[in-house]
């Protein structure tokens, strides 16, 4: 780039059926807009025939991404590309549901207040009062939608929950520790933008007290799961997991400590890759461009 000319950093995204010549196409397309690629990295998925690729780059400020993302439609129309395109500095706003346990919730709250994560949160959201406190701690507005026994009550809570990522415009949706089944339909609504995260002792150690459960059969891993929300529980697209090792020297309250610490890492990591465009849905899995 000429030196002095004020410039600003994009990212780019896109998937599309394996064949030659998309290189060149998008580096041609950067070069004809006088951009600078910074980061580059890209995957060809021989099972599935398709074509993977992250790219960062700078170019003139004031071209905008909205400017970029209509000349490069011709491009993807071309190779019949699903692409994304982001000024790589815009935080992602991400709307943040929990229930009591608030581990995973009080490090997002902590990491995205230090910089650490690139989001925004606008609000959280939980069927219980327990996290208000926390929320308005950090200057976050705190939506406490109760889900009861009552038949209705579940799409009334679903329904006020898709209200509230259209008004907050969140890009994002968290289970951080959300203890509710989302339906399939809701599921649907936020395809591909829902994260969970749960521990690693599924499908052995189901419902209540799963760590106790562990520790009872003397487990030896702990660990954790963030994937993609979909209607089959808790078997969406995996974006990242982690396991710690225990022994016996671990009483029952000290393996749930692990495991929370496991869990909240292994979420924020999630969380930041797809803030970054690092995530892309390959069928059932993903490709993530750590």
């Amino acid at each position: 780039m000429p030196a002095g000319q004020d410039v600003a950093e994009y990212v780019l995204i896109l998937s599309c059926p394996d064949r030659p010549g998309i290189v060149h196409a998008v580096s041609g397309f950067l070069v004809e807009h006088g951009a600078n690629i910074v980061e580059s990295q890209q995957f060809g998925d021989r099972l599935t025939d398709r074509f993977f690729m992250r790219i960062a780059f700078v170019a003139d400020a004031s071209t905008g991404a909205d400017h970029l993302r209509a000349e490069f439609a011709g491009v993807a129309e071309r190779f019949g590309m699903e692409f994304e395109l982001w000024a790589a500095a815009a935080p992602y706003r991400t709307l943040i549901m929990v229930s009591k346990h608030l581990h995973c919730l009080n490090d997002l709250l902590f990491r995205a207040s230090t910089g650490a994560l690139q989001i925004e949160i606008p609000a959280v959201v939980s069927n219980h009062p327990d996290a208000g406190a926390l929320a308005r701690s950090y200057g976050i507005d705190f939506h406490h939608v109760p889900v009861t026994p009552d038949a209705h009550s579940k799409a009334d809570a679903e329904k006020r929950l898709l209200e509230l990522v259209d008004e907050t415009g969140s890009h994002l949706v968290v289970l951080a520790r959300y203890m509710q089944v989302l339906s399939d339909d809701l599921c649907r609504q936020l395809s591909g933008r829902a994260i969970n995260i749960h521990h690693s002792f599924l499908p052995s150690f189901k419902g209540a007290r799963p760590y106790h459960q562990a520790f009872d059969r003397g487990v030896k891993l702990v660990g954790a799961t963030a994937h993609y929300v979909t209607g089959d529980l808790d078997e969406g697209p995996i974006i990242e997991q982690d396991v710690l090792r225990v022994d016996h020297g671990y009483d029952q309250d000290q393996l749930v400590s692990a495991g929370r610490d496991v869990e909240a890492q292994v979420l924020s990591r999630a969380v930041r890759w797809h803030a970054q465009s690092r995530v892309l849905l390959n069928g059932d899995r993903t490709v993530v461009f750590r």
